[in-house]
């Protein structure tokens, strides 16, 4: 493998998280006030351990969240800021995706396009060359028989040795937020395979409710090592997600990585169903931040918190687990993992 290009695992050593402040008060109604101190919670906490490259929409902005962090207590020496306007704050997605091979870093662009659901994402496309810039390092488009490919990082999870998880419901439905018409499983694993590294794809089948980008894997399952999955399931069998989540667990139990062996499988809870003015929003303790000495787990004032921490710490022997109060982000639709990208050392 050394001599390829490969996507590491989130694990592995990191320089630092892409994070972008959030100036769109319109992915959080009501609550923009809110979201901006649990930001700057989110960035402390990420800044005591590694760097967090900032991005932030102008020098104003710039200004003012630098005083928020002053207050806070945050190790500024860790804060870079990159000055770019963006639509949104979600990095996983309009953010690049950074390979490896041996030593040598390039920034991989999977032409954003708003989940093939929203119009306003011209300019989170530039966030992948600003962030490739910043690092000094070569940006390559995504292609696929001469096309560029859209691909978010929350629709994939890897191990870095060759196995990718997804989900069919974000990939592969045919007619709802479609990334790439005509695009089959084929076709996706060639994408994989050419930019990731990835010679192994277990496919879930649907996501969870309320998921604004249909589908993505990092509200369902994650890799917490080379041969361990972690994935959400629902007790009650009377919600909606009790079905699709058991469909994926099965999956799960008959998959296999690129060494052809079974992954060990960890269940985790789901928090209780959250809904906010009408709308029942995707929590879920899937969406959790592996960092260098810490992983940082969104919390939803339920009972399964503790549970869900216990769990993932289980997993994490060697690293800090701490809960981040993620009642006001979820509200956007997302929590820890869809607003970072973690960019490999």
């Amino acid at each position: 493998m050394k001599n390829n290009w490969i996507f590491p695992a989130e694990w592995e050593k990191q320089q630092g998280i892409l994070l972008c402040f959030p100036h769109n008060g319109n992915d959080w109604p009501g609550k923009y006030e809110a979201v901006q101190w649990a930001f700057v919670e989110f960035i402390k906490k990420v800044a005591s351990v590694e760097e967090v490259m900032l991005l932030v929409a102008d020098n104003k902005l710039k200004t003012k969240v630098s005083g928020m962090l002053e207050k806070a207590h945050v190790n500024l020496k860790h804060v870079s800021f990159i000055i770019q306007k963006t639509n949104r704050s979600w990095m996983r997605d309009s953010g690049p995706i950074i390979v490896k091979n041996g030593k040598n870093r390039k920034a991989i662009n999977f032409n954003f396009n708003g989940w093939a659901k929203y119009t306003n994402y011209k300019l989170d496309k530039h966030v992948p060359a600003k962030v490739a810039e910043f690092l000094n390092i070569p940006l390559e488009q995504a292609v696929y028989k001469g096309k560029p490919v859209v691909l978010e990082g929350g629709a994939i999870d890897v191990n870095g040795k060759g196995t990718l998880l997804t989900s069919e419901e974000c990939l592969l439905h045919p007619s709802i937020q479609v990334r790439n018409v005509g695009f089959k499983k084929a076709d996706y694993e060639t994408v994989f395979k050419t930019y990731l590294g990835v010679t192994n794809v277990i496919w879930l089948g649907n996501g969870i409710e309320g998921d604004d980008t249909h589908g993505h894997i990092d509200d369902l399952a994650r890799f917490v090592n080379e041969n361990t999955i972690i994935t959400v399931v629902e007790t009650d069998t009377k919600d909606a997600n009790y079905k699709p989540l058991q469909d994926n667990l099965k999956r799960l139990q008959a998959s296999t990585l690129e060494n052809s062996k079974q992954p060990t499988i960890v269940t985790l809870p789901m928090p209780k169903r959250l809904d906010f003015d009408g709308i029942r929003i995707p929590a879920s303790y899937a969406n959790f931040l592996i960092l260098n000495k810490t992983v940082l787990v969104p919390t939803f004032n339920d009972a399964n918190d503790r549970e869900a921490l216990n769990i993932i710490a289980n997993c994490f022997p060697d690293r800090e687990i701490i809960g981040i109060a993620a009642t006001d982000f979820i509200w956007g639709f997302g929590t820890l993992h869809c607003l970072s990208q973690q960019i490999p050392q």
